[in-house]
């Protein structure tokens, strides 16, 4: 389980592979294996949004549901929900994103 952070969601988003975890992410996706993810980035409603939305867009990518870290201190911040993990795995197994994704 890799706690997935906003620089490794636009390395995702934009095929870089430049580190150990991001170079198994594209082994998993050759091989038409799930990549779920559990975010946690101080921009989620900014400047990462955009790869966010790439990778939901996307084949085999699936999100832990996520929520907003702490709306008055951090207003653009997104942390998973790891209460939902398990039953993350479970659906991406069956290749089925969890809803609701937004908790």
């Amino acid at each position: 389980m890799h706690h997935v952070l906003g620089n490794t969601i636009a390395k995702l988003a934009n095929g870089i592979t430049d580190t150990p975890a991001l170079m198994a992410a594209k082994s998993h996706l050759r091989n038409n294996n799930p990549i779920v993810i559990a975010l946690s980035t101080n921009d989620g409603l900014s400047g990462n949004a955009e790869n966010i939305g790439k990778l939901l867009n996307r084949n085999n990518y699936f999100f832990v549901p996520f929520k907003q870290d702490n709306p008055i201190t951090k207003p653009r911040s997104l942390v998973a929900d790891f209460s939902y993990l398990i039953p993350t795995i479970e659906k991406a197994l069956d290749r089925e994103q969890i809803i609701p994704i937004l908790v």
